[in-house]
């Protein structure tokens, strides 16, 4: 990938802040891989909040519903986006105590399941349980990782153990466009969170924006932080509800909604 150009206009004097918004793609058909009718509407409104920032560079995940997610944004702007393969969506298949005839996601796991195991929720033990031993997801969990520190580092910050080093600090925004499995590796890493801990307790609704912003507390010492989660303003303007997408029943009786058995 080639260098990334910096933006050197300072915000105040003195103080600088790298911008990551990591969108989830609207509302899916995952039998073709692309959005439903509503996932559409959802890019739309979505476009429109998003042409109002100004934008270093776009970068999408290689699957279709990412990609016409960003399609609206892009097509408006005159823009293109890099398609990075880490940013697919995060499904390593592992064998499951909940599901016993096939191998099934590494996430989505029962609560009653993987809250027995204390190991799940440390940030550097989560890989260690035999579920997790018997299957590549640490590989694959790093390959993710090292995909977003390289391109981190074409924009100015580099990882030095848990930490970024400001190498050429700026006030860039970028925005992935991407999945709400792999969205979890990639705050577990910059928030040093376990993944397990976000892929259950937390949930992203279809065509979401989570942002995340640099601190340089300390000259040259940059960390991220999570300024929001899974916003939904651009939906809810438009008296547009979220999709259910992703999540599971709030009530077990609830109609329509998903449960585990």
């Amino acid at each position: 990938m080639p260098a990334i150009r910096q933006n050197k206009t300072k915000r105040q004097k003195g103080m600088y802040t790298l911008k990551l918004l990591i969108v989830r793609h609207g509302d899916p058909d995952y039998s073709i891989d692309s959005l439903t009718e509503k996932g559409w509407k959802e890019a739309q409104y979505l476009s429109e909040r998003l042409v109002k920032v100004e934008t270093r560079a776009y970068y999408v995940s290689p699957l279709g519903r990412a990609k016409d997610t960003a399609s609206f944004t892009l097509k408006k702007l005159g823009r293109t986006a890099v398609e990075c393969p880490w940013l697919r969506e995060f499904a390593v298949f592992i064998h499951r105590p909940d599901i016993l005839d096939r191998r099934a996601i590494a996430w989505d796991w029962r609560p009653a399941d993987w809250l027995q195991e204390p190991r799940f929720l440390q940030a550097d033990h989560w890989q260690e349980p035999q579920a997790f031993q018997e299957s590549d997801i640490k590989k694959e969990y790093d390959w993710v990782t090292a995909g977003l520190d390289e391109l981190l580092q074409q924009h100015g910050y580099r990882r030095e153990g848990l930490l970024y080093r400001a190498v050429e600090p700026n006030n860039d925004t970028i925005v992935f466009f991407c999945h709400f499995g792999v969205q979890c590796v990639l705050l577990s890493h910059l928030l040093h969170i376990s993944p397990m801990v976000l892929w259950h307790g937390v949930c992203a609704a279809p065509s979401s924006v989570t942002t995340l912003v640099t601190e340089e507390r300390q000259k040259g010492l940059a960390s991220f932080r999570m300024s929001s989660f899974g916003d939904i303003s651009h939906l809810l303007c438009h008296e547009e509800p979220p999709a259910f997408a992703g999540r599971f029943c709030e009530c077990y009786d609830n109609e329509g909604e998903r449960r585990d058995d």
